[in-house]
């Protein structure tokens, strides 16, 4: 079958296989176009271009027919990509050639196994308040969304007329999703309404926002998404009661998918394993953290705006003075205004959520996860030289890197010295790994399909120290959904962290032997400099080790 030409990776762009040898020798005279890096690059501009659906009664077109035709086309794609052989190319273009195969297998995995226009109604979610902290939105959305948080009110005219634009693509979306969505998956699909339902609230949002100065035409386009969401929700809850299937993809496809389109070099058994021995090394370690601070006098948390400013902005200070002063990473000028604004603001003490409960103790745990706005904001100040890592991957395949990134420096600072004079928030940090182990194993779980996403969730919550997770359960399902939504999300925060740690110590290791010294603020600038790509891919590029990358390649897929 022609897919498994493609998948098996064969002797033709298996990068560095053996067989390979004689092909290059016989071909090392001079590189044709067919295998530049530039035939590379604009097979990619194509491929996005092609992966980008056409539009269908104004809406992105999600209907069978198309992914029919798309997929027959996608040939053509895989085609081109097989006949670039990249052995010779530095080890970074060779990388380059991962990211595009991932985002193809990514493309033939939603066809033929997630499907989230025909199985999740959260799919078909149009509006965001938010700027995501990621390279993208988390989980699979689609093409024509509208991006409230790009908007300034009062609207400028020609604002007026783009958010008419943006708002267009709602009622003939909202009427092909209700003939797209035949899927059978229960948890997505009750889950799903409530995304719907929000849409609906937000849609009264803007029309409040927008007020009087809204032109005639704004207000009538608001009036017709409003209905047409409105239908959409009568339609969903009353063909809920005949879903009673899983939404769990099972652990053959989570582990194909995993390695071959996010590039996460385990299985389904090994993330089981690794997520188990670091939620009992979070306990554990809480609990020693715990004993030595025993004499200590406890936190206080912030009571009130005032103390909250104030605990937040010396927070801020002394996060950069740390990263900075002892010169953990390279600090940049973007990067201080980028925290600054997320800090957050205060919240009355029966409304925190998990994250805003550590937070109201000290910020500066939540504020290293905040690595995330360093990382896209170097993104807008300083785009890769790469066209393939310059904007987001698709289908969340950075997901390993950037979850990975920010949730191994919350531990990394610590252990780097970040707390020596306040040892009692390296108890929230402690906290913080507890509970992203905990909802990634629960998440494992639901994809196994042994457990429904609510079960899920009593994992979640039940192995979340000091009943954390007890205050917001509007949290515990957003993120238990997400990660059953999309695959290997929910174990990224660890999975990711974990093959940070290992690339650490696999490049120190290298360079120590090579006799050369490798401050952390080295590592930190040559993994920033790589981009928001799988960390596998980054290790390969830094160490020049592709055996994670080999492996990956020789997977059969499970079909």
């Amino acid at each position: 079958m022609a897919a498994n030409g493609f998948f098996y990776a064969g002797c033709r762009h298996a990068i560095l296989a053996a067989a390979l040898a004689s092909t290059v020798a016989c071909d090392a005279a001079e590189e044709s176009p067919v295998d530049s890096y530039a035939s590379l690059v604009q097979l990619f501009e194509d491929w996005r271009a092609f992966e980008s659906p056409p539009k269908r009664d104004g809406a992105p077109d999600y209907t069978a027919e198309r992914f029919v035709k798309a997929y027959g086309e996608v040939e053509e794609y895989r085609t081109r990509l097989t006949s670039i052989d990249p052995s010779g190319w530095p080890v970074e273009q060779q990388v380059d050639w991962h990211i595009v195969r991932a985002e193809m297998n990514g493309f033939e995995f939603n066809h033929r196994i997630l499907k989230p226009w025909a199985r999740d109604p959260a799919f078909y979610q149009s509006i965001w308040l938010d700027m995501s902290d990621v390279p993208s939105h988390e989980g699979p959305t689609h093409h024509a969304v509208l991006e409230l948080w790009t908007y300034e009110f009062p609207l400028t005219a020609d604002e007026d007329r783009r958010m008419i634009g943006d708002l267009a693509v709602i009622p003939p979306l909202m009427a092909q999703a209700r003939q797209n969505l035949t899927g059978n998956a229960r948890d997505l699909w009750v889950a799903g309404i409530r995304n719907i339902r929000a849409q609906r609230r937000n849609l009264d949002l803007i029309r409040e926002r927008a007020a009087a100065g809204a032109s005639a035409e704004l207000r009538a386009a608001i009036g017709e998404a409003a209905r047409a969401t409105d239908e959409f929700i009568d339609w969903l809850e009353a063909e809920a009661a005949s879903k009673t299937g899983p939404s769990g993809i099972g652990r053959d496809h989570y582990t194909w998918y995993i390695r071959n389109v996010h590039y996460v070099p385990m299985s389904w058994d090994e993330e089981v394993t690794l997520l188990q021995r670091e939620l009992d090394r979070a306990w554990s370690s809480l609990k020693l953290e715990e004993h030595r601070n025993r004499d200590l006098p406890p936190m206080q948390a912030a009571s009130t705006p005032d103390e909250y400013d104030r605990l937040t902005d010396e927070a801020a200070n002394r996060l950069m003075d740390f990263l900075e002063e002892q010169e953990v990473i390279p600090v940049k000028d973007y990067m201080e205004p980028a925290l600054r604004e997320h800090l957050g603001q205060f919240v009355p003490m029966e409304e925190r959520n998990f994250f805003w409960i550590a937070a109201h103790y000290d910020p500066v745990p939540l504020f290293s996860h905040f690595y995330h706005w360093f990382e896209l904001a170097q993104m807008r100040e300083e785009p890769h030289e790469s066209p393939i890592r310059r904007g987001p991957l698709l289908y969340n395949i950075f997901d390993s890197r950037n979850e990975g990134t920010a949730t191994g420096v919350e531990e990394m600072f610590m252990h780097a010295g970040l707390y020596d004079d306040r040892p009692r928030s390296r108890e929230i940090v402690w906290i913080l790994l507890a509970q992203r182990a905990a909802r990634g194993l629960g998440s494992l779980y639901a994809h196994d399909n042994s457990m429904t996403m609510a079960e899920a969730g009593t994992v979640h919550l039940e192995w979340t120290p000091r009943g954390w997770m007890g205050n917001e359960p509007e949290l515990m399902q957003f993120e238990q959904q997400l990660y059953l939504r999309q695959p290997g999300y929910g174990t990224s925060y660890i999975t990711g962290k974990y093959l940070l740690e290992r690339l650490l110590a696999h490049r120190t290791k290298q360079m120590e032997a090579a006799g050369e010294d490798y401050p952390l603020a080295r590592f930190f600038g040559e993994l920033n400099q790589a981009g928001s790509v799988p960390i596998a891919l980054v290790h390969w590029q830094l160490t020049g080790d592709d055996s994670a990358v080999r492996a990956i390649m020789a997977d059969p897929p499970p079909w």
